[in-house]
């Protein structure tokens, strides 16, 4: 019973880790990542497809990122598709190549950019926290159907406060490395 409590915490402990990692990977820094089109989907033949699967997506140099549609029909609706998209940069097309050049980043947007990496940090941890509120009472009512006696309950509160303060340090971790790679720029 506690060990399926725990395990269940550490998973979903774990899956607000990743959700922060996935946010973050998202983010635009001055160099140039395939994982900024990653969500961008493109109207084919009726349907919405995701960019990777009616292109190739490939990295030109540390700046640029190049994308080759694998039909030369498709080259309009992905332009369309990254100029409705949110990324804020605009596509050059040379024939059938798309290329996104990553212009610089200001010292201001990188401020800017900086105080949404702490703030998503900020929002893994109350997940995290409220992932250690319910464990916490599921063992509380575990504790009061008398399933558990009190040294248990004690016991399971610790190491889940140890495994919060495991991952809390995670987010920390995480979100100091993504600050740090865009003040770098």
């Amino acid at each position: 019973m506690l060990n399926d409590i725990k395990h269940d915490a550490q998973t979903r402990m774990g899956k607000s880790i990743d959700a922060l990692k996935h946010d973050l990977s998202r983010l635009r820094t001055g160099r140039a990542s395939t994982s900024l089109v990653d969500n961008i989907k493109v109207p084919y033949y009726g349907s919405d497809m995701p960019l990777n699967q009616v292109a190739s997506v490939s990295l030109a140099d540390a700046r640029s990122i190049m994308i080759t549609p694998f039909e030369k029909n498709m080259v309009g609706p992905v332009e369309k598709a990254l100029l409705a998209s949110d990324i804020g940069i605009t596509p050059t097309t040379a024939g059938t190549v798309i290329r996104l050049n990553m212009p610089p980043l200001t010292e201001e947007r990188r401020r800017e950019l900086a105080k949404h990496v702490s703030h998503e940090g900020e929002n893994a941890k109350i997940a995290i926290r409220n992932v250690r509120r319910d464990a916490l009472q599921h063992v509380k009512d575990l504790l009061k159907e008398k399933k558990i006696t009190e040294d248990e309950e004690r016991k399971a509160d610790d190491e889940i406060q140890k495994l919060t303060d495991r991952f809390v340090k995670e987010v920390d971790t995480v979100a100091k490395a993504k600050e740090e790679e865009l003040m770098a720029m």
